[in-house]
Order: structure tokens, then sequence, then C-alpha cells
């Protein structure tokens, strides 16, 4: 089940030494090697998928599958056996197999609602901390030592309008804009340990008019045209009048008039194209900016918060004030078909020719790490104290593994293909700060299945590694057998799934915070309560899965 990832003929930790970079203790902020030399290997990629009976479990298909273009990865082979390199034969993640009995009973409930409750990101005046703490950068994070930050500073403020725009203190929009979505099935759902929200934000050129000033209607126009192109799907959108718009026919329907609907046609080589507006269209016929099914335009940015859960007064499950980590990524670069296929077929030779090679990982704590399809992610977490930092090198490697590596990705992403559709509430564009008492219905699969009951039913269980009993026992009777009456509530409301009790929450919050304390992250991030019975501690890459055949992740 391991990432299906390739590597360069150098190690990681040659290079280094070729380099003269010295060692320091594992998870130092500068630090310029790897110890753990395939981070970008995540822990679920060591999940026992047979159980003490002998039968089968398959998590790994959401991640590991037949990849649609321009993704030419398709490693749906990986569901069935453990194909790691040498150096990943250890499993590294030793968190895995701690218990945290003591650290959990050691905070007490209203400890712990104190500190998830406390503003690490904004303060009383809304200024952004961890940005005014880089304009006045730590030595250890100061990679070139030129006594500057040159890496990610956030600006996204989270204050959003109906829309789902961000605003700063005075009102102007940032750029950014928040949207909902379905989480990825297991560790990113609630009840497995972390709320989050995604923010997207595309250059200023798409959010403005051909005269070249600010456009909000503009902006959401490319927004939705960069939506229908990830998604390769026709997006409605309000009456918009295309004379407005330069003359587009954004409906396809051959005359200039008003459109609600951005059609989803282009075949290039069959002559069908389609354009952003505003003054991104001249960047695009100038060559300055480019256009693909399944591809983000050059300069877009994510913004990704990690929290923990908040179990409010009224038993729903909340974001937390307090920030786990602020995950971001850029698209630095633009990499057509022919490019990014052949790097695919380059790392796929590379990894049938040298097996046991780790992935070679480039860049560092303050510039942030690239994952080779034009992408470079960067990040913040928190200190032993609660303040966020900036990630060590090899807590940015863990990105790249599966932001870049897998099957199941659109442009080395996730979130926008998720995104929930128009006729949902706000059309999908809003924070989930900003929620309504709404229920939110299973993602439909290509093959007309729901995306979540799927993977209950294939996985049997709630998360990589079946240690969630509350899904257990909600989900599965007493022969582990998937309950119909269960599955069939989530065509209409997630929640039943994706919400954790109470207790749960405070317990997967308390866990987290030990590893906070311990900054131990550079041994896994993912909060467990009792030593996991059903994670390997060492594979053979001749090991197979059991899973006879693989299952399609779409």
């Amino acid at each position: 089940m391991s990432l299906k990832l390739h590597t360069l003929a150098l190690s990681i930790t040659a290079l280094a030494s070729a380099q003269g970079a010295t060692t320091a203790s594992p998870n130092a902020p500068g630090e310029r090697v790897l110890h753990n030399e395939t981070a970008y290997i995540p822990p679920q990629c060591y999940t026992k998928t047979r159980d003490a009976a002998g039968d089968v479990h398959n998590p790994c298909y959401v991640c590991h599958t037949e990849s649609r273009r321009p993704n030419f990865i398709n490693d749906g082979d990986l569901q069935l056996a453990y194909s790691l390199p040498h150096p990943a034969t250890d499993n590294p993640w030793t968190n895995l197999f701690r218990d945290r009995s003591d650290a959990i009973a050691q905070v007490s409930d209203d400890e712990m609602l104190a500190y998830l409750r406390e503003d690490n990101y904004t303060d009383a005046v809304g200024r952004i901390i961890p940005a005014d703490r880089l304009f006045q950068p730590l030595a250890a994070w100061d990679f070139n030592g030129d006594g500057h930050w040159q890496g990610f500073i956030p600006d996204a403020v989270f204050d959003f309008d109906d829309e789902g725009f961000d605003h700063d203190r005075d009102g102007v929009h940032t750029g950014w804009r928040a949207f909902a979505y379905h989480p990825f099935p297991g560790t990113f759902w609630p009840t497995n340990g972390s709320t989050g929200d995604v923010l997207i934000r595309l250059p200023a050129v798409f959010r403005k008019a051909t005269d070249g000033h600010d456009d909000l209607a503009v902006y959401k126009i490319n927004l939705a045209i960069v939506e229908a192109m990830v998604r390769e799907a026709d997006v409605p959108i309000a009456p918009t009048d295309e004379t407005t718009l330069g003359g587009t026919d954004l409906d396809k329907d051959g005359r200039i008039g008003t459109a609600s609907i951005v059609r989803y046609d282009w075949a290039p080589l069959k002559g069908r194209h389609m354009t952003y507006v505003g003054a991104a269209a001249q960047a695009q016929r100038q060559g300055r900016i480019h256009l693909a099914a399944g591809l983000y335009p050059e300069g877009t940015e994510f913004l990704h918060t990690v929290r923990y859960i908040d179990p409010m007064a009224d038993g729903r499950p909340r974001l937390s004030a307090r920030i786990k980590e602020v995950r971001y990524a850029r698209k630095d670069q633009w990499l057509n078909y022919g490019l990014l296929e052949a790097r695919a077929a380059k790392e796929a030779k590379e990894k049938s020719d040298f097996p046991d090679r780790s992935r070679f990982i480039r860049g560092n704590i303050e510039h942030g790490v690239r994952n080779g399809q034009g992408w470079t992610y960067a990040g913040l977490i928190e200190d032993a104290n609660g303040a966020l930092r900036p990630q060590s090198f090899e807590e940015l490697a863990h990105c790249v593994g599966c932001h870049g590596g897998i099957g199941a990705t659109t442009d080395s992403s996730f979130a926008l293909p998720r995104k929930l559709p128009a006729g949902t509430f706000r059309d999908g564009w809003y924070h989930w700060s900003q929620q309504a008492e709404t229920l939110i219905a299973d993602r439909v699969r290509e093959d007309g299945k729901g995306e979540y009951a799927l993977y209950l039913e294939e996985n049997g269980a709630g998360d990589e590694f079946r240690s969630n009993d509350e899904v257990r026992a909600r989900f599965f009777d007493v022969t582990s057998t998937p309950r119909a009456d269960a599955l069939s509530r989530l065509q209409t409301d997630i929640g039943t799934l994706l919400e954790p009790s109470r207790e749960r929450a405070l317990q997967l919050n308390k866990a987290y915070l030990s590893i906070v304390r311990e900054q131990s992250f550079d041994r896994g991030r993912i909060p467990t309560m009792q030593p996991l019975e059903t994670v390997y501690r060492r594979v053979d890459d001749r090991d197979v899965t059991g899973v006879a055949e693989p299952v399609r992740g779409r």
C-alpha cells in the first residue's frame, strides 16, 4: 500500500553529506537532511490489511487507483502489495505504537477546551500572529542566513462574506475564497481526529477586468471556469451578461446573451476551446497563463488549516479557534500533458530499475518543498507552547507523497473536485464556520455509488487503522457486516459518520496535544489513544495485501 513514488539516483543523506550538511537532532527547525528518509510515505501505508481472522480490508483504493489524465501515475497495483523501498522497511511512525492514556488523563476537559478555543492565528485587533512572528525570523528558520524570512507568510484573515470571500482588517478582499467539500475518506474525517478547511486564490490577473481594475464579478466567473476545468463538468453560475465579459460565450450556445452556466466543452484537437475572462483572457492569449482540463493555472494557491475538534454545547463538533497546522500550496510552474506524462514515465522506470532508492525531496524550511509537478508546499505547525512555527524540512517532506505521488489527485490536489456543488447551501462557496444547519449527502461516485458508503464496505471500518470504535458501533453489526440502514442514512446526512461524540473528540484532542508538547511530529502526527495492533512495525516489500482486484477510487 505504499505510495508509488520514484526516486532520483542520489539518496538524500548522501547528497546532504556531499554538501557539508551537519547532523542535528530529529525535527530540528533548520535541519537540512531527512532522518526519516521516506518521510513522504504516510503511516497509513503500513496498515495490516488482513485482520486476525484473515479477512481483508482495503482502505488503499481511495489513494492508489487508476488515474485520470493529466495524472499519469496509475498506481492501482499498490492496492495489491506493499511496494516499499528498503529504507522504509521499518515503520518510522512510532507514535502509532504509543500508549497515551496517562497523557490524556493528565489534561482536564476544561483545560483542553480552553486551549483549543484560544486563537493562535489572529490577535484581538485582527493581526495575523504568525505573520508578525515571521517578519522577525529566528536564526534556525533563516535557511539562507540573510536575516529575512523569504518563505510563505500567511495573509488570510478568515473574515468571510456571504460568498466565501475573505476580507482584511480594512474590508478589502484578500483574494482568498473558502469552499465546502466532502472530506477525503478516512483520516480527514473529523471523527478520526481533526477538523479543517480549504481556501483557494487565483493570481491577481484573474481578479481584474480588461481595463485592469479589480472586478469581483470577473473573479467569480474565472473561479467557475477553473472549477469546470478541474472537474471536467458544467458549472452553474448566477445569470451573467456575456457582453460585460468581452463577449465570451460562457454557455457555448452560439450567441452572446445571458449565461447561467459555464459549459465545459474543451477538445482543442477538435477545435473546441475555452478561455478565461477579463484581464486573464488577455494573459491567456499572450501565453502568460494557460488552461487545460484537469490542471490549475500557474499561480494558483491553496490554504488548508487543520484544527482541533470543538465539541460545542449543542453537541455538534465545530472547527476550533486554535489551528494545528496551516498548509499552503502554490503552483509555480506550468507543465503540459506531455511533460507530466514524461516525468511519470521517468519515475516509473527509475522505480523499476532502482526499487530500493528513496525519493529525493527538493526544498528547505524557508522556501518550502517541491513535488516535481509544478507545485511548492509550505506550512506552519504548533510549537511546544502552541504558537505556530514554520514546519521543518522533514515535516514538509511529509506533504509531497500524497500531493503528487498517487493516482487519486487532480493536478496534485484533492479539494476543489470535491467541492459541494451548485444547488447546495451557497452553492458550496462558504467557510465551515458559516455552515447552516443543513444536511450534506454522501458524494456520488462515477459508478453511482455513495463514496463514504463504499469506503465502509471495502474497508470494513471508518479509518485506515480500524481503530474507530464509534464508527464500528454505528455502522457495523456484531459480525462486522455493514448495517444497511446506517449506510442508507448517508444518502442524506454524512454527519452520522463524520461527527464524533464529545467524549471521543476530547480524547483525540488530548492525544494530539501530547504530540505537540513532545514536538514528535517526525514520528507521526495522527492522534491515537492506544497502541495500534493493526499496523506493521516492519514490512517486507514482498508482502501482499490480500486484495484480489484493485477497486477504482472514483
